[in-house]
C-alpha cells in the first residue's frame, strides 16, 4: 500500500529568516523546488520563500547578502504526515498552490510535497496494484470471471476454467447469457451453483462508460469442504489439548514463535500462585522467568533443569521446543512437581530423612545459638509489628528483657531474634527450660558443679549454663515454674554477676544478659508469696507482651500461607493451597494454642492432604465441630422461618417466598432440601 512518506521529498537544509539572497539562490539551484520553508533553530514552521520571492528581491536591486525576512510568506499551506491519505488526495485536488510544506508528527518541518509527485506516485502505486491484482487472480484457487456494461466476457482466469473444465479462449469475447443462460436470475446474492460444485458470488461494478459491469466468483466447494474438516479437526485438537491441560497432574504451559503463553494448567498457576488472566498472552519470561523457556529457542534442544524451589515445593523443569521445518515456533515448559514427592518413594524418604537430620541437628545446636530473626516472626497486625520495633531497640542495649503471653505466641521466637540482633549476636545462646528440669537438677544445671561435688558426679565436674552463657545470652524460659530457693540464687548473680558452682568455693564472675519467658500471672505469684518480688522487678525492666492469636485474626490467614511454605519444604510435601471450607473452619477457630497449635494442624492437614490442596477432612475433628454446629443452627433457623411462612399463608407458595424475600424456584428448591410436605 502507498504511503505518504514514499510520496514526500525530505528537506535537509536549514532556510531561517537570516538566509541571505545568494544563499536562497544557491539552494534553488540545487534543490529545483518551487518554495523554501522558512523555520526556526528548532525547525518550526515560519513561513515559505518562494521563487517570486526571490524575483521580486532580484528585481529590486538587494544586494546579495542581503537577508529573504522582508520577503518571506507567513500564511504557508502545511500538511502533518499523520493525516489519512483520503484528506490528502483531497487537498491536493482543491489546493490551488503547486507545492505544501510537510510537518511531521510534532509539528517540526520534515519535508514538501507537490502535485507533480503525487500523481507520479499514485500512477506507479496503480500499476503495482493492477500487477499484483493480476498475480492474485492468476494463482488463487477462486474461479473469476468479469464483463463490460453490455455482459460480454472481458476476463478469465485459468482457476475458473479448471473448475469449469473450459479453455480461457473459449470464454472471452462471448456474452455471459449465452455461456450461462439464466445463471444470474436477477439475484446477486452468494448461491450454490451445482453445475461447477461451487458457491457462486456476483457482485456489480461500474465501467468507464457508466455502465454496469459483472464479477462472478467460484469458490470450489471441494476446497471449502476440505478446509471445514482441517477445521473440525483443529477444533478437536485444540479442546483434546485443554482438556488435558485441565486435569494434568503436572504444571504445563505453551508458547508460541514469540514465546508468548498460549495455554497453561491450573497446577501451574497454582504453584505460582497466578491467575489465568495474569499469564495468558504474556511473555512467559515476564511472568516465569524462572522456568527459562527461552532457552530453547536458541539451544533448539530440550533440557531439564536443577532442581528449583517455590513456597517450599521442590520442582524441576522440562523445556521442550516445538519444531515446524526445523524452525523452533514455540516451547513447552512441563514444571513436575507432585511426582518428585509421590511418585519417586526413595526421593521421599530421603528427603524426610534428611529433614529429620537437619531438625534433630537444630535440636542439637538450639541451646548454643539463635536461629530466628525479625524474619521468622511472620504478622500483619500492627501492634504486632509495633511490639517488634519495640523488641529490636530493647536488643540494642543490655537490659533484662521479660517476654509475656500465652503458650505458643512465639515468645522463644522474640528471644532468639532480640539476641540476634543485639551486639551479642556472635556469642553464644543458651536456652533453659525451667519447668522441664527437674527442681533438685535447677541448680546443678544453672551454675554447674565441681568434681565429687554429689554422687554421680562426673569425675571432672561440669560447667553450667551461666558459664556457656559468659560473654552471650542466657534465656530462660518458663521463669514462673522456678523454685523459690533457686529465685533467690538466680537473684543474687543478676545483681553480682557472680556465683558459685555447687561443691565450690571459687567465685566464678560471669557477663550474661537475662532474657526470661512466662505465660503465667507473676504480680499474682508475687501476691501469693509464689514469686520474688525483688527478682520480679529485676526481671521486668523490659516487658514485651505478646497477644494471643484469637487477637489478631488478620494473622491467621497470613500464617496459613507463610507455614505452608515453611512446611512443605520440611515435609517434602507439594501443597499448592487450601479449600474454601477447610480456611473458613482455620479462620473461625480461636487457636487456645496459638501459632504452635496453628502450626501443629498444618503440620498434620499437609500429611494427609491427597489432592494438591488441604481440604476440610484434612483437619482434625474438634476444628470441623463449630463450623458443623454453626451450619446446622442456621439450617434449623431456616427451616423455621420456612414453615412459620407457608403457614401464615395458608400453603401459598408465591406469597410464602414474598414473605421470606426469596424467588419462587428459590423457594421450592428449599422445601425439596429440608423434605416439606405442604
Amino acid at each position: 500500500m502507498l504511503e505518504f512518506r514514499d510520496i514526500v521529498t525530505p528537506v535537509d537544509c536549514l532556510v531561517t529568516e537570516t538566509t541571505t539572497l545568494q544563499e536562497a539562490v544557491e539552494i534553488f539551484m540545487e534543490k529545483k523546488w518551487n518554495l523554501l520553508p522558512v523555520t526556526d533553530l528548532e525547525r518550526n514552521l515560519l513561513g515559505v520563500f518562494t521563487r517570486s520571492g526571490l524575483y521580486q528581491m532580484i528585481l529590486e536591486g538587494n544586494p546579495l547578502e542581503t537577508a529573504i525576512q522582508p520577503y518571506i510568506k507567513k500564511e504557508a499551506r502545511s500538511i502533518r504526515i499523520d493525516t489519512p491519505y483520503n484528506e490528502i488526495e483531497q487537498a491536493v485536488k482543491t489546493s490551488l498552490v503547486g507545492t505544501g510544506v510537510v510537518l511531521d508528527e510534532q509539528d517540526k518541518v520534515i519535508g514538501l510535497l507537490t502535485k507533480t509527485e503525487m500523481v507520479l506516485a499514485l500512477l506507479k502505486s496503480a500499476n503495482t496494484l493492477k500487477e499484483q491484482l493480476e498475480t492474485i487472480l492468476q494463482h488463487s484457487n477462486i474461479g473469476v470471471l468479469m464483463t463490460d456494461g453490455s455482459q460480454q466476457m472481458i476476463y478469465a482466469n485459468e482457476a475458473f476454467a479448471k473448475i469449469s473444465g473450459r479453455t480461457v479462449a473459449s470464454i472471452m469475447s462471448r456474452k455471459l447469457g449465452d455461456i450461462f443462460p439464466g445463471l444470474l436470475n436477477g439475484d446477486d446474492m452468494p448461491h450454490h451453483y451445482e453445475k461447477f460444485k461451487s458457491i457462486l458470488h456476483v457482485s456489480s461494478y461500474e465501467t468507464v462508460n457508466h455502465e454496469e459491469g459483472k464479477i462472478l466468483l467460484f469458490q470450489d466447494i471441494s476446497e471449502l469442504e476440505k478446509m471445514a474438516e482441517e477445521l473440525e479437526t483443529v477444533k478437536k485438537l485444540k479442546l483434546t489439548i485443554e482438556t488435558t491441560l485441565e486435569y494434568a497432574y503436572d504444571g504445563i504451559l505453551m508458547t508460541d514463535e514469540k514465546n508468548r503463553i498460549t495455554m497453561v494448567s491450573p497446577p501451574m498457576l497454582e504453584l505460582f500462585s497466578l491467575e489465568k488472566n495474569e499469564v495468558l498472552h504474556k511473555p512467559v519470561e515476564q511472568v516465569l522467568p524462572q522456568l527459562k523457556l527461552g532457552n530453547v529457542f536458541q539451544s533448539e534442544m530440550a533440557e531439564v533443569s536443577d532442581f528449583n524451589e517455590m513456597n517450599g515445593i521442590r520442582y524441576i523443569v522440562n523445556r521442550i521446543p516445538i519444531k515446524k521445518d526445523g524452525k523452533v515456533i514455540g516451547a513447552i515448559g512441563k514444571v513436575m512437581f507432585r511426582q518428585l514427592n509421590e511418585v519417586s518413594e526413595l526421593f521421599k524418604r530421603l528427603q524426610k530423612a534428611e529433614n529429620k537430620a537437619s531438625f534433630f541437628h537444630e535440636q542439637l545446636q538450639k541451646s548454643e545459638s539463635a536461629r530466628f530473626t525479625w524474619d521468622h516472626i511472620f504478622s500483619k497486625d500492627p501492634y504486632m509489628e509495633k511490639l517488634k520495633k519495640s523488641a529490636a531497640k530493647a536488643a540494642k542495649g543490655r537490659s533484662t528483657v521479660l517476654i509475656r503471653g500465652e503458650s505458643g505466641t512465639g515468645k522463644e521466637l522474640f528471644a532468639h531474634a532480640i539476641h540476634n540482633s543485639s551486639a551479642r549476636s556472635e556469642r553464644k545462646f543458651i536456652v533453659v527450660n525451667c519447668a522441664a528440669i527437674p527442681e533438685d537438677l535447677l541448680e546443678s544445671e544453672f551454675f554447674g558443679y565441681e568434681e565429687g561435688a554429689f554422687t554421680g558426679a562426673k569425675l571432672r565436674g561440669k560447667i553450667g549454663k551461666f558459664d556457656l552463657a559468659n560473654g552471650g545470652t542466657l534465656f530462660l524460659d518458663e521463669i514462673g515454674d522456678m523454685s523459690l530457693s533457686l529465685q533467690a540464687k538466680l537473684l543474687r548473680v543478676l545483681q553480682e554477676r557472680e556465683f558459685y558452682r555447687v561443691g565450690g568455693n571459687v567465685r566464678v564472675k560471669v557477663d550474661v544478659r537475662i532474657i526470661a519467658a512466662t505465660n503465667r500471672n507473676l504480680e499474682e505469684m508475687v501476691r501469693q508469696g509464689k514469686f520474688r518480688e525483688d527478682l520480679y522487678y529485676r526481671l521486668n525492666v523490659i516487658s514485651l507482651n505478646i497477644p494471643p492469636l484469637r487477637d489478631r485474626v488478620q494473622d491467621v490467614e497470613y500464617l496459613i500461607m507463610e507455614l505452608m511454605k515453611e512446611l512443605n519444604s520440611m515435609l517434602g510435601t507439594s501443597i499448592t493451597g487450601i479449600a474454601s471450607s477447610a480456611k473458613t473452619a482455620l479462620l473461625r477457630y480461636e487457636w487456645p494454642g496459638n501459632v504452635r497449635e496453628l502450626r501443629n494442624v498444618l503440620e498434620r492437614a499437609m500429611t494427609f492432604a491427597e489432592h494438591g490442596k488441604i481440604q476440610a477432612e484434612d483437619l482434625p475433628d474438634y476444628l470441623l465441630s463449630p463450623l458443623i454446629k454453626q451450619i446446622s443452627l442456621a439450617e434449623d433457623a431456616e427451616l423455621g422461618a420456612i414453615r412459620k411462612a407457608l403457614s401464615q399463608t395458608n400453603g401459598n407458595k408465591a406469597k410464602a417466598a414474598k414473605l421470606l424475600g426469596i424467588s419462587r424456584s428459590g423457594l421450592y428448591e428449599k422445601i425439596k432440601k429440608y423434605q416439606l410436605s405442604v
